[in-house]
């Protein structure tokens, strides 16, 4: 569930720092700041076809942890962007880490469970999932209350790496070697 909280969040809690991000980076357009969601999505949507068979060669857990490191990543440099289009950039290509967590989480639970248990554990994930846009742009409001855009990057990271750490540390690997294609 927090792994596909990781992906809700990314999107909803940069809504309120759209003016924000106009104002900062001098946008001509204050409507292309909604370009910073768009370039996280395309990214997001975009890669997943490929994480979903990296997944399948290589284990989920590994291909997991690089797609979470490049969210991280991007995550920090975003925060020292000096441009919209290195922004912009920078959010495809957290769109494209993350791809990892919903391609991954799915296959881990479908790895782990069957039958209702399987639908059971579906349904928190899912809940979670969609609580979370609901949660995100209190959360980023609540960030511009002590500080800008950029400090809404660093929570994302830091969030970005508590995930990363948890999944080192306490997600096994789901997909047996025998089963690797």
């Amino acid at each position: 569930a927090c792994i596909m909280a990781l992906n809700a969040a990314a999107i909803d809690i940069f809504i309120p720092a759209l003016t924000n991000i106009t104002q900062t980076l001098e946008l001509a357009n204050p409507n292309h700041a909604q370009f910073v969601i768009t370039a996280y999505v395309m990214g997001f949507g975009i890669s997943q076809i490929f994480y979903g068979t990296l997944s399948d060669r290589f284990g989920r857990k590994p291909v997991l942890l690089f797609g979470l490191c490049v969210y991280v990543l991007a995550s920090v440099a975003a925060v020292f962007s000096t441009s919209f289009a290195m922004l912009l950039t920078l959010r495809a290509i957290q769109g494209i880490g993350a791809a990892a967590t919903r391609v991954i989480a799915v296959s881990v639970v479908r790895d782990c469970f069957g039958g209702a248990r399987m639908a059971s554990v579906m349904s928190l994930v899912m809940m979670i999932f969609m609580a979370i846009p609901v949660i995100a742009p209190n959360l980023g409001q609540l960030v511009l209350f002590v500080g800008d855009w950029h400090e809404i990057f660093i929570a994302v990271a830091a969030f970005g790496a508590f995930v990363t750490l948890w999944t080192y540390f306490r997600l096994p690997e789901t997909q047996h070697p025998e089963d690797r294609l």
